[in-house]
């Protein structure tokens, strides 16, 4: 199921049951898995493993080099991970020698004109909605989603199971299990109705608010209500993740404005 009119190097190592059709470019060192598609005119450069049953749409670039002044040409990888979809037009960087590598996860949504840079590490699940743009470093949690038009400053973090919406402007680290808009950027809640499709029952939710009432509601500052959960808010998973975030967050996290 590979066009003749593809350019495919034969370097590149392309398992079975794949299609590439006309006019798609695959570079050396190139790995493809099994079942994925590739479209007309979308490229794939060297220093890209691709998973399984991935679908790349017309015009993406996958593997193009960094644009960082910094890069010098070291090898670095983009990997992503099974059934993950990239539309069309969307670039996607592989990483520089401060990380080496760019991660997309699995059964992940990049949608059209994407742009992804160096070093990022996107989770399993998370869709970027058309036209998002990450910056180097940035990092997103599982389920996530971010709204289109939007822009994330390079090393900001994102938790896993967070809604940003459309337009947003990230400049500040943005914890699990919550809504985020407005300009500037603020805490909107939790994110209720995505932790209800993914499971969540009503329990764990409401401690999931608790905590974040102690982070935005409580007049206190992050130290302080970090003290606080550890008092107030019962041992659960949610909770850890929620103070394993606030604790290692570097740029300080996003206020409620």
């Amino acid at each position: 199921m590979i066009s003749n009119l593809a350019s495919v190097h034969p370097e590149a190592k392309l398992a079975g049951n794949i299609t590439v059709d006309p006019f798609a470019v695959i570079e050396a060192d190139v790995e493809i898995g099994e079942g994925s598609i590739i479209s007309s005119h979308a490229c794939i450069l060297s220093g890209t493993r691709l998973g399984k049953n991935c679908r790349v749409f017309q015009g993406a670039v996958v593997g193009g080099i960094p644009q960082d002044l910094k890069f010098d040409g070291e090898e670095s990888l983009v990997v992503i991970g099974d059934n993950t979809t990239i539309r069309e037009n969307a670039t996607i960087n592989r990483g520089t020698k401060a990380f080496g590598k760019t991660i997309i996860g699995r059964e992940c949504l990049i949608m059209a004109n994407v742009h992804i840079a160096h070093d990022c590490i996107i989770s399993d699940h998370v869709i970027l909605v058309n036209n998002v743009a990450l910056a180097g470093h940035v990092e997103i949690g599982d389920w996530s989603i971010i709204g289109g038009l939007s822009a994330i400053h390079q090393f900001v973090k994102v938790g896993p199971h967070v809604m940003v919406g459309g337009g947003s402007l990230v400049r500040k680290d943005i914890p699990p299990f919550i809504t985020v808009a407005r300009e500037p950027l603020s805490y909107e809640g939790v994110n209720v109705l995505g932790l209800r499709r993914r499971g969540y029952k009503n329990a764990r939710i409401e401690e999931i608010h608790h905590t974040y009432r102690l982070v935005y509601q409580s007049g206190l500052n992050t130290t302080q209500a970090i003290s606080q959960i550890e008092i107030e808010v019962n041992e659960s998973p949610e909770r850890t993740d929620i103070l394993k975030f606030l604790l290692a967050s570097d740029r300080g996290i996003v206020k409620n404005l």
